[in-house]
């Protein structure tokens, strides 16, 4: 499975949990640490968990598996590390704060789903 069929099962992932405001970045001119960045909301603590646990379980039905979670439900925000592929799921107000879209404005948009 190559790099953009993975962030296809992840975008799946998430949007089968309800989350929102999906992002996916091409960021392979801008980084040398990942092609692509997934951004995805969720609006309650129970949904972030429920997000988080869909990602890496649909991950690992691909023979695919994070190489690091960190954060937490008080941060609001959640940071999945595949490699290839970083995922982010945040809190609204907590992205809002963070506006990782215009901190990497120059990447590609390959897809938007609000």
């Amino acid at each position: 499975m190559d790099t953009l069929e993975f962030t296809n099962v992840l975008v799946d992932a998430a949007l089968d949990k309800k989350g929102s405001d999906v992002l996916l970045l091409d960021m392979q001119e801008q980084v040398l640490f990942a092609d692509y960045f997934l951004i995805v909301n969720a609006d309650s603590d129970p949904q972030m968990r429920a997000i988080i646990k869909n990602l890496v379980d649909e991950a690992r039905l691909v023979k695919e598996r994070p190489l690091h979670i960190e954060g937490s439900d008080l941060s609001g925000w959640y940071l999945l590390d595949f490699g290839a592929v970083i995922v982010h799921v945040f809190s609204p107000d907590r992205r809002e704060f963070y506006n990782l879209e215009e901190l990497w404005q120059d990447a590609r948009v390959v897809l938007r789903m609000q």
